[in-house]
C-alpha cells in the first residue's frame, strides 16, 4: 500500500507542472465489490476538470449491478448515472449547469494473449438531460500490455490503450471518439493506478485531457 500511495504521488506532482496548460483532467476512481461468484456492484466517481482541478466540467457518478458468464470473461451489468455539467457560455467567464439522469445497459467481454489484455465493452444509454431524452451506442476496445511481468499480476507496470466510438440516435450519428494511452502499474489483483492522456474527437473539433484512475476491487 505504501509504494501505491507512492504512485499516486508521483502522478500528481506531475501533473503540478502543468498547472499552466490548457489541458483538461480527468481524477477517475473506479470499484468493483464483488458479492459472490457471479454477482458484483460496479461504482465510480470521475471528476473532470477543463484545467489540473479547480474549474469543474462535469461530475459524474455511476453505479451498476453486474452479473458474470463464461468463467467470469463476460459481465452483463445495468446501472445508474448522474452526471452534473458545467459549460462555459460562449466568449464568457460564466458557466450554466446541465444535470442529467442516465440509464445503462453494457455487455463485457475478455480475452487474454500471453502478455495482452483485450476487452470489449458495448453499452446502451438512455439519457434525460433536463427536459430532453436521447439515445446513444458506445463501443469501447481496450488494450492492456504487461511490461515487466509476463502477466498482469502483482507489482506489474503496463501499458494502456483504448479507443471508444460513441453513436448517437438521430442525425448526425457521429457523437464523439475517444482515443488513450497510458501507464499503469498494478499493486495487487485488487488495485491499479493509471496515467495517462487521451484526446477526444467530437464532430467539429478535439480535445485534450490527461487521465488519472485509481481502480480498486473488493
Amino acid at each position: 500500500m505504501k509504494k501505491a500511495l507512492f504512485i499516486c504521488f508521483l502522478f500528481t506532482s506531475f501533473l503540478s507542472f502543468s498547472q499552466e496548460s490548457d489541458l483538461g483532467n480527468w481524477w477517475i476512481y473506479f470499484g468493483n465489490k464483488k458479492l459472490n461468484s457471479k454477482c458484483n456492484i460496479h461504482h465510480e466517481v470521475q471528476y473532470r476538470n477543463y484545467n489540473v482541478a479547480g474549474d469543474l466540467e462535469q461530475l459524474l457518478l455511476r453505479a451498476g449491478l453486474g452479473y458474470n458468464l463464461a468463467d467470469n470473461n463476460a459481465n452483463l451489468l445495468v446501472g445508474y448515472g448522474f452526471i452534473r455539467s458545467e459549460n462555459y457560455f460562449p466568449d464568457s467567464s460564466e458557466k450554466f449547469v446541465v444535470n442529467e439522469h442516465r440509464i445503462y445497459q453494457q455487455f463485457i467481454a475478455k480475452q487474454n494473449f500471453g502478455r495482452f489484455y483485450i476487452s470489449h465493452r458495448y453499452r446502451l444509454e438512455e439519457r434525460f438531460i433536463e427536459d430532453k431524452f436521447k439515445f446513444r451506442f458506445r463501443y469501447f476496445l481496450t488494450t492492456k500490455v504487461a511490461l515487466n511481468n509476463s502477466k498482469l499480476i502483482d507489482k506489474t507496470f503496463y501499458l494502456s490503450f483504448y479507443n471508444e466510438l460513441f453513436i448517437g440516435g438521430k442525425s448526425p450519428l457521429f457523437d464523439r471518439n475517444r482515443i488513450y494511452a497510458g501507464l499503469g502499474y498494478q499493486v495487487n489483483s485488487n488495485l491499479k493506478f493509471e496515467l495517462g492522456y487521451m484526446n477526444q474527437l467530437f464532430e467539429n473539433s478535439s480535445r485534450d485531457q490527461t487521465n488519472v484512475i485509481v481502480s480498486y476491487s473488493f
